[in-house]
């Protein structure tokens, strides 16, 4: 006689967190939707994904792009969200205006669901992400439904039009024109200066937080972006204040870029080490 089969039991009152990235694929598994979905498990979070463009990439750059149809990107993201109970949405990659108007059309309806908006615009290695004509449209349309905007001082100085931030004070002013732009807040990456200390500042309306560690000398920087944005959207789908779902991700950022020399992948610029904790 056959087994009777078994479901898994379900525990009434307990919801999964759950966090969905829209965001450009990664064939080379560092950075975009694959560096999201490895974040989100690592954190304790579910994850769920749509894809808005394909990448033919690598550690050393990135040799094509593939836009997907902007009503295949809305189909993805009414599927998820008619069905799963995200806890926070995260964008990467969008690649054109239309993707970019089409993904703000779709979130319009989703404002009450926490929005990390990482204006991802150039890659690691160098290579455009990011069509020039695509900017104002992510000014106009995305930034206004944004929780966080998280821009490394080179993707906000491209959104204001203004020449790089060199220190924190430039940092804050930047971040607070950004919000004036229609984010509820922004946390400035100082990833790119040359302090010992790679700071942070999380910029709102009711003031600046600043979120600091050691500077790591590592050539594993393939998806450090990705990674933390989507670190910030696994701790808003976990309930956490947005200071805390940032502190979180900052550490484990840079836990993953302490521990990343233990892997070899590529020849270039090597992704950080996602599940450092587990092996």
């Amino acid at each position: 006689m056959n087994s009777p089969i078994q479901t898994a039991a379900h525990t009434p009152g307990i919801s999964t967190p759950i966090a969905l990235t829209i965001a450009g694929s990664d064939s080379g598994g560092g950075a975009g939707i694959q560096a999201d979905l490895k974040t989100f498990s690592a954190l304790g979070v579910f994850g769920a994904s749509v894809i808005a463009s394909l990448t033919a990439q690598n550690t050393l750059g990135v040799q094509g792009v593939f836009p997907v149809p902007p009503v295949f990107v809305q189909q993805q993201i009414q599927s998820v969200l008619s069905d799963l109970s995200v806890g926070a949405i995260k964008s990467g990659m969008l690649a054109t205006a239309d993707i970019i108007a089409a993904v703000a059309e779709s979130l319009s309806a989703y404002s009450h669901i926490p929005f990390v908006l990482d204006p991802v615009m150039v890659a690691t290695s160098g290579d455009r992400l990011l069509a020039e004509d695509a900017i104002h449209t992510l000014i106009e349309k995305l930034i206004p439904l944004a929780s966080v905007v998280t821009p490394n001082l080179h993707e906000a100085a491209v959104l204001l039009n203004e020449p790089v931030a060199t220190s924190l004070e430039q940092m804050q002013l930047q971040g607070e024109k950004i919000i004036a732009l229609g984010a509820r807040a922004v946390l400035m990456k100082g990833g790119h200066t040359n302090s010992e200390q790679a700071t942070d500042l999380l910029v709102t309306a009711a003031g600046v937080s600043a979120f600091s560690m050691p500077r790591l000398n590592t050539k594993n920087t393939h998806g450090t972006g990705c990674t933390l944005a989507s670190a910030i959207a696994a701790g808003l789908a976990k309930k956490l204040s947005l200071h805390d779902a940032v502190n979180e991700a900052k550490h484990y950022l840079h836990n993953a870029l302490l521990h990343s020399e233990k892997l070899h992948i590529g020849q270039g610029s090597g992704p950080v080490h996602h599940f450092y904790s587990f092996y």
